[in-house]
């Protein structure tokens, strides 16, 4: 796994060299930051390149990783699977092999849900553009909610607030997988420090937000969720490999 983080980390400083170009705009404005970023990124490159950049490195190693993961903590072959931040469709495309029930993508960027939708290639999927934090799903309909370099984007408030959409739209018993960045990962700690020297050198990074894992007990507690596992991002799921972000994994109570 050494090759992919190094790989990674040059996809991460491309792409900031691509924001610091960019007119600054507040980070909470979700929608506004993620759609001028990958616009700016199809006027420098290739379109699906541009695609697979706009997300992080890893395009192709990491979506089997996200799809072992959800495997692993239960999705049902059949289930339901609604995937917060599907992006250009990194876990997508891998899942579609495998996951014959229904998938619910959504995202701010239109350019990463057309790509995802494209590459994916199920009809029966649905994907969904959307323009702020919430999840277009009634309620008690999904089995699982997962949340893959999401959270580590947003506040905590919006964070909490995306927890407890999740909560809603899950069936009794359904779960919610995220992946999160803590300061106890070294790997974790650099990306800190690498934004904290960009902060110095004034140049425009995206919001990286940590999380510490009491803070997630407390979030758990609060929106009467159950706590299954947190596990290191250096936990290998077998054979794929391991996901680099910590992963959090919660529970409706049945």
């Amino acid at each position: 796994m050494a090759s992919l983080a190094g790989a990674v980390r040059r996809v991460r400083r491309l792409a900031n060299r691509v924001r610091a170009k960019l007119d600054p705009v507040s980070q909470t404005d979700l929608k506004a930051v993620n759609v001028r970023f990958v616009d700016a990124l199809k006027g420098q490159m290739p379109h699906d390149q541009a695609m697979e950049l706009a997300i992080g490195g890893g395009f192709e190693q990491i979506g089997p990783v996200e799809v072992g993961l959800l495997r692993h903590y239960g999705l049902p072959q059949d289930g339901y699977l609604i995937d917060v931040g599907c992006g250009s469709g990194r876990l997508a495309k891998p899942l579609s092999a495998w996951l014959t029930g229904r998938y619910l993508g959504i995202d701010l960027v239109p350019a990463l849900v057309a790509h995802a939708r494209k590459i994916a290639a199920r009809p029966d999927w649905r994907f969904q553009v959307i323009d702020h934090i919430g999840i277009p799903e009634q309620d008690g309909q999904a089995d699982m909610v997962c949340f893959f370099s999401v959270l580590t984007h947003l506040t905590h408030e919006q964070s909490y607030w995306y927890l407890d959409e999740a909560k809603r739209v899950l069936k009794p018993g359904g779960r919610i997988v995220f992946s999160f960045l803590e300061f106890r990962e070294p790997v974790h700690l650099k990306v800190f420090l690498d934004t904290v020297d960009a902060t110095r050198r004034k140049v425009e990074m995206p919001m990286n937000t940590f999380i510490d894992r009491e803070a997630v007990g407390y979030w758990a507690e609060a929106l009467g969720l159950e706590m299954v596992e947190i596990r290191s991002g250096r936990d290998v799921i077998a054979p794929e490999g391991n996901l680099g972000q910590s992963t959090c994994v919660l529970r409706k109570p049945a």
